[in-house]
Order: C-alpha cells, then sequence, then structure tokens
C-alpha cells in the first residue's frame, strides 16, 4: 500500500471510529481488508478505477464467498468515505463483484443436551470445588443470558448486582443492551463470587488478568464431553444459539430477541426463524381468523 493510500485508510479509520463507534477488532479488521484489497490492486486502492475494480472478482475467485462479500464491503464503504470527503469525484465500487451465498444456519443444541450438560454441572458444583462452580456459573450466563464469549470472559467482578434481574452490557460495536439474569444464574455467581478475591477485577480472572476465550471454549467443550455430546458440536458460540433458539421456540417476539442479543439488524436475528417452522404452522392453523371457519 503506497503511503498516500495508508493516509487515506487511516483517516477513513478515523472516521469509523469516532462516527460509527467501530470498536477495535472492527477496525482491524477493516484494515486487513484493505490491505489485502490494495494488494491485489498492485498497491493503489485509493486511486484504482472502475476497470482495475472490476478486476477483482477474478482475482479473489479462490476466496470463500462470504470473504469476497466482506472485501467488498469494506471496499464499498472506504470509496464512499473518499467521495463525501470531496477526496475523488467519482465511486468505483459499482465494478465490485456481489457474490451470492447462503449463510449458514446456525449450530444448535436440543434442549435435553443443554439439560445434561447442567445436570452434569450441577452434579460436580455440588462438591463445592471452585473449579466446578465457576464452570457453572459460566454455563448459566452463556445459555440463559446468551452472552458473547468476549461479553463473558471480561465482565468486571461487580457486573451482577444482588436482586437486580438484569446488567447492562457494552457489547459488539460498543453499544449497550440489556441482558436478562436468571435467579439460577445468580444464585450461581453467588456461590461463585466466594471464591473469588475481593480485589479481583474481574468476575472469571485468570493469572493477572481474565479468563480467555480460547480456555473458555476448551471449557465448554469439557462440560460437553462430561455430558456425552460430541465436543465438536459444541461451542460458546453454540450456547448462545440454542439460548436463542429455545427462546424463539418458547414463544419469544423476534424484536425482543434481537434486542436480547445485540444484533444491530434483524435479519441477523431472523436465521433462527428455521427452527421454528413447526410453531409458526402451528400459529396459522390456530390463531388465523379462517382457522374457526367451518367449509
Amino acid at each position: 500500500m503506497t503511503p498516500d493510500d495508508q493516509a487515506l485508510v487511516d483517516r477513513f479509520l478515523d472516521m469509523m471510529a469516532a462516527e460509527a463507534g467501530a470498536s477495535r477488532h472492527t477496525l482491524a479488521a477493516y484494515r486487513n481488508d484493505l490491505e489485502r484489497s490494495a494488494e491485489a490492486l498492485g498497491g493503489a486502492v485509493g486511486t484504482a478505477d472502475a476497470a482495475a475494480v472490476g478486476r477483482l472478482g477474478g482475482q479473489w475467485r479462490d476466496l470463500a464467498a462470504a470473504t469476497v462479500a466482506r472485501r467488498s464491503a469494506a471496499l464499498r464503504r472506504f470509496y464512499g468515505f473518499l467521495v463525501d470527503e470531496g477526496l475523488r469525484r467519482d465511486d468505483p465500487s459499482g465494478a465490485l463483484p456481489r457474490p451470492r451465498f447462503e449463510r449458514p444456519l446456525p449450530r444448535i443444541l436440543e434442549p435435553d443436551e443443554v439439560a445434561r450438560m447442567f445436570e452434569q454441572a450441577e452434579d460436580r458444583a455440588a462438591s463445592g470445588a471452585g473449579i466446578a462452580l465457576r464452570n457453572l456459573a459460566l454455563l448459566e450466563l452463556l445459555y440463559g443470558s446468551g452472552l458473547r464469549a468476549s461479553e463473558l470472559v471480561t465482565l468486571p467482578r461487580g457486573a451482577l448486582r444482588k436482586g437486580q434481574p438484569f446488567l447492562i452490557l457494552r457489547g459488539k460495536g460498543d453499544k449497550e443492551r440489556l441482558v436478562p439474569i436468571s435467579s439460577r444464574a445468580e444464585a450461581a455467581v453467588d456461590r461463585w463470587l466466594e471464591q473469588v478475591p475481593a480485589n479481583s477485577l474481574w468476575l472469571f480472572p485468570s493469572g493477572k488478568s481474565h479468563l480467555s476465550r480460547v480456555r473458555l471454549f476448551q471449557i465448554v467443550r469439557q462440560l460437553a464431553a462430561d455430558a456425552g455430546i460430541p465436543p465438536e458440536r459444541v461451542s460458546p458460540h453454540v450456547l448462545r444459539h440454542a439460548f436463542a433458539t429455545h427462546l424463539l421456540s418458547g414463544g419469544a417476539d423476534l424484536r425482543v430477541l434481537q434486542s436480547l442479543l445485540g444484533h444491530a439488524d434483524i435479519a441477523t436475528t431472523q436465521i433462527y426463524t428455521h427452527v421454528d417452522s413447526a410453531r409458526l404452522v402451528e400459529l396459522v392453523n390456530s390463531r388465523h381468523p379462517l382457522a374457526t371457519r367451518s367449509r
């Protein structure tokens, strides 16, 4: 990437941070996509014309459709910024490839499988062992509140307040949302807190910092294996999917679910409706005005 392009990208990312509230991880992803695009364009991304941009489709043909879509989206936003700022007159993003791909359906667990994981975790926590109490608290918050892994491991020690059935969480995109806390989760966290040093900054400390996402992943897989579930089927995000899927099946409103999960776009939340087709058919048959009308 040329020095001039580097300066343009820096200005673009400054805008994303200041105006769009993009997180550090989002900014790093944008930078990486723009740098890879610059390489494909021969080093010049800010001044590339429509013909050069149009050739990217051929150069990206071996990449996954999701990767092409993400890089194209990054370039569209970048070129839109350049035009808005008067840094170039034309917007060549119309020549970018628009791959069609289907978003993969989320991997989920059946309610009885989740119940088995809880049974095993509760049996071990009954011993009062610190590790077992921690693991049960982690499981309760993952499945009971639908937290992202990064949100869970970075919870401060005082995140949950006694008698408060929710916590205010700053999640993806630095956006705040209310997260429900069940009485079960509150009880599990209370027991675990007895093991957490009073001077700890984190609810789930580890060494000089907090539990890592990698370690959380390992813990969840071990909990699955203990319950007789193939560990490769389970991850912290699969438990978040289970939280959403089972709530929707139980009658939760899609907009409420969007708020609980912290999705910016309801289209992201709608993917969970694939598991609810049977309930939708039943709803139409029982609630539609014509359902009770005789022929």
